[in-house]
């Protein structure tokens, strides 16, 4: 027994050419484009497409899906939203890098608003000391045994500019962004950099941290790295652990 498809169903272009004998589904317009778009994102994992390989033209989508020219052509402009594909004029349509940039622009945007901003921080806290101490033995596996000079210097100027009441967001980001690349994970490193360009966003909402927290918080990266370096997955846990502490406190001290 064939299954009812819907246009928030199709999954195979297969699905969406029997959508297309189901009429009353797609007068709407709305519901046309829906289609198109999944079964154009089909077509993309049935033919095993990578980023930068070239999709048919609209007029070929159009004979392929049996859909009029504007249709494909509103669900191509949403999955450009989306990183999904990318359109060049004059030179045609290419899967595009999907990327988490359409996420990260998402939440930058949410967490901007006054009402959700330190919802917003507090969520983007938790999320980043959960995948740290999630990767944690992961990374120490990676990094045990070397010497991650880069790092330490990070660390230092980290440190340095803490006793001198300066941030060091700069050194913060590359330090942790460091580490992760250690793992060759893009899906990860994209992840993390979409996480502290929303908390960048949202720090504004916070009162200047204390030189005493500020040194606490660079000496933690210090210990974070020499347990890694030296294959103490429980160390380096526990370092994480002090170095979200006083940004924590801060977000907790602040009324709701």
């Amino acid at each position: 027994m064939d299954k009812t498809v819907t246009p928030e169903s199709v999954s195979t272009v297969d699905d969406y050419r029997r959508l297309l004998h189901n009429k009353k589904s797609l007068e709407n317009p709305r519901s046309r484009s829906k289609g198109a778009l999944a079964a154009i994102e089909s077509f993309i994992l049935e033919e095993h497409l990578q980023p930068g390989d070239p999709l048919p033209t609209e007029n070929e989508l159009c004979e392929r899906l049996e859909v009029s020219r504007s249709s494909v052509r509103e669900a191509l402009r949403q999955l450009q939203a989306l990183d999904i594909v990318t359109v060049h004029q004059g030179r045609g349509t290419y899967v595009g890098e999907m990327s988490l940039r359409p996420f990260a622009q998402m939440m930058v945007l949410r967490s901007s608003l006054k009402s959700t901003s330190l919802t917003s921080l507090k969520e983007v806290v938790q999320v980043r000391q959960t995948l740290d101490i999630g990767l944690a033995r992961e990374i120490v596996m990676k990094v045990a045994g070397k010497q991650l000079t880069h790092l330490h210097q990070l660390v230092d100027t980290m440190v340095e500019k803490a006793r001198n009441g300066q941030e060091f967001l700069v050194e913060d980001i590359e330090f942790h962004t460091g580490l992760v690349s250690e793992l060759n994970n893009i899906l990860l490193e994209e992840l993390m950099n979409s996480l502290w360009l929303v908390h960048m966003s949202v720090l504004p909402v916070l009162p200047a941290a204390g030189k005493e927290n500020m040194v606490a918080t660079a000496k933690a990266h210090g210990a974070m790295l020499k347990a890694a370096e030296a294959g103490d997955a429980l160390g380096y846990m526990a370092a994480v652990q002090d170095h979200y502490s006083p940004l924590i406190e801060s977000i907790e001290a602040l009324p709701a």
